[in-house]
């Protein structure tokens, strides 16, 4: 089905796309469904197959409000928390607030320091430097809050498995709070408080937050506390970033947290985030979960994977236009930096991989692990996940930091990584992650050990069925069923996540019309014809498959999205009336045969 070019042999591989229908939802609940909701019987497919088939469901999942949130306080540490975040404002007590330097971690920190200033109290915000002090709590941002007189720590996007750290800490004489969302591991952290869903016996509800929203629970938990704070609605954009930058499932509160945080990011963006959306290229007010991870998240990350992060964390707290502007100036031209080592070190590791490793081999079923001592540490990660893209095996990439090899682990859908690394943990000096991404440390002369008993797992582990990416198809759909009501009600299915992507049709047998063509980098844009109606088609990095579209082919099957659109008139469409006649939807091609 799907071909791709082999960049490093100039030949091309094939990687075939499973199509996975989803099952047929269960009749009764859809008949229901159409009825109270009033929507096409397609549409109640898709979400009585998401798990939404009562008005009440629907209700929440189209309209979140604010009520939906879970209790705070359902949090295991919550009140521990909130109680000592209080009695430092009480006692006018210094903080430093520790946060991780990628998207999550810089709105994490920048909204949490604006908040406690709101409260008045005197605060240190430290994002420690990627190369010198590596992910998490470091003994340098420690004696830098030591220095400033700082007494309680907060810990945000990190600190779980920072036990060593949190024992160092403890010694000064702070107390540690930690907001974090990563897995656990066997022995916890001995904090004051330790906010994180996933660790063992806690009881809140939803176990997908990032880690800025667990520090936006913190937030929530103090203006419970507190009557007469406003309410935390207004940090609601940081989270929203977050959310969507880390690639979190958009379910139950994530969905209600992003979706109303975008809305304020459209209606009344604050200045650091205008000015990232401007420089972008973006239009304001328009802003989606999809321009954030490829447009805006970027932009933050480049700082931090080049240099210092907390030029982020300058944009996100600026107070007016004019700073905002010359701040997203300096992370413009960080990503221009960043891409330009991006795409350096992706060719050499595309040649490393085809040199050494036989990836058009059936017996190619074990993980991809590279090592270069003069790889740039930012931008590893990044490439992990493209050589992953390219080859769909887990892959890790490291890069020599202060004699230790240090890298990042990327992996393919349904395989945890995280399951994967822990088996090898004693050929490791550290690692710590979840279940599609990782980092890890080991040493030098145990990197070749390392990769040979991580293969071993991998083929262990790794099931026939997730050795190929599959696509997963909502539902079979004519493209008469197309009409301007049938695209308003599946675009406020947004934000599109994790959990809850954009519905993806399949349409047997369409007549491709006139003659296919590349544009841009290697699409394909080309119509197809279903009776009298004609559609626009683009598929993004299709190009290569311009000769399986012929001129007036009729057995054409498509596998495709509707996003939001250019719109024109649609010749022959019976049920589109007055202004409606304007509108026809662009097919976004995934997959075609």
């Amino acid at each position: 089905m799907l071909a791709r070019k082999n960049i490093g042999r100039h030949t091309e591989s094939i990687v075939e796309y499973r199509w996975n229908m989803d099952p047929p939802a269960e009749p009764e609940a859809v008949r229901r469904l159409v009825e109270e909701i009033n929507v096409p019987q397609t549409i109640a497919t898709i979400l009585v197959n998401r798990g939404i088939d009562t008005f009440e469901k629907a209700k929440a999942y189209f309209r979140p409000t604010l009520g939906l949130l879970h209790d705070p306080f359902l949090m295991d540490g919550m009140d521990r928390a909130v109680s000592r975040v209080l009695r430092a404002r009480e006692l006018r007590e210094k903080i430093l607030v520790f946060g991780d330097y990628d998207v999550d971690g810089t709105n994490g920190s920048a909204m949490l320091y604006l908040f406690l200033k709101s409260l008045d109290l005197d605060l240190l915000l430290h994002i420690p430097d990627r190369i010198k002090e590596g992910y998490g709590l470091s003994r340098t941002g420690i004696d830098r809050g030591k220095e400033f007189g700082a007494t309680l720590l907060i810990a945000v996007d990190c600190g779980i498995t920072a036990i060593d750290q949190v024992e160092y800490a403890a010694s000064l004489g702070f107390d540690v709070i930690i907001c974090d969302h990563h897995e656990p591991t066997d022995r916890m952290p001995s904090a004051h408080a330790v906010l994180d869903p996933l660790k063992p016996g806690c009881p809140y509800p939803f176990k997908g937050l990032c880690g800025c929203a667990i520090a936006f629970k913190l937030i929530q938990g103090i203006c419970k506390k507190v009557s007469d704070l406003p309410s935390p609605e207004q940090y609601l954009d940081f989270v929203s970033l977050a959310t969507s930058a880390d690639i979190v499932p958009l379910t139950d509160e994530n969905r209600t947290l992003a979706k109303l945080g975008l809305e304020l990011i459209n209606d009344n963006p604050r200045p650091g985030i205008k000015a990232l959306i401007e420089s972008a290229g973006l239009k304001p007010g328009t802003s989606t979960t999809g321009q954030i991870v490829f447009f805006l998240a970027p932009r933050i990350n480049a700082v931090g994977r080049l240099g210092d992060a907390m030029r982020a964390v300058d944009l996100l707290t600026c107070a007016n236009d004019a700073e905002a502007a010359t701040v997203a100036h300096v992370l413009e031209e960080e990503n221009r930096n960043r891409r330009k080592i991006d795409e350096d070190t992706f060719r050499k590791a595309q040649e490393l991989v085809e040199n050494y490793l036989d990836t058009e081999s059936p017996g190619f079923t074990g993980a991809i692990v590279l090592h270069h001592e003069h790889w740039h540490p930012g931008v590893i990660g990044i490439v992990a996940s493209r050589l992953v893209e390219k080859y769909y095996r887990p892959t890790i990439m490291m890069t020599t930091v202060d004699g230790v090899a240090k890298g990042s682990a990327r992996s393919v859908d349904g395989f945890n990584i995280y399951q994967a690394l822990k088996r090898c943990e004693d050929k490791m000096i550290q690692f710590g992650g979840h279940k599609y991404a990782a980092g890890l440390a080991v040493a030098l002369n145990r990197v070749d050990e390392f990769r040979e008993a991580f293969n071993v797992v991998v083929r262990e582990l790794l099931t026939q069925d997730q050795r190929s990416p599959k696509i997963k198809i909502d539902a079979q759909l004519r493209l008469r069923e197309l009409t301007p009501r049938f695209i308003r009600i599946l675009n406020q299915f947004a934000p599109f996540g994790p959990k809850n992507p954009r519905p993806v049709f399949l349409t047997h047998n369409v007549e491709v019309a006139g003659k296919a063509r590349t544009v841009g980098k290697d699409h394909l844009r080309f119509k197809v014809r279903e009776g009298a109606l004609t559609f626009d088609a683009i598929g993004f990095n299709l190009g290569h498959l311009i000769d399986r579209i012929e001129p007036g082919r009729k057995n054409l099957d498509i596998v495709f999205s509707i996003g939001k659109s250019e719109w024109r008139s649609p010749p022959g469409n019976p049920s589109v009336r007055g202004k409606e006649r304007e509108t026809v939807p662009q097919l976004k091609i995934k997959d075609l045969k």
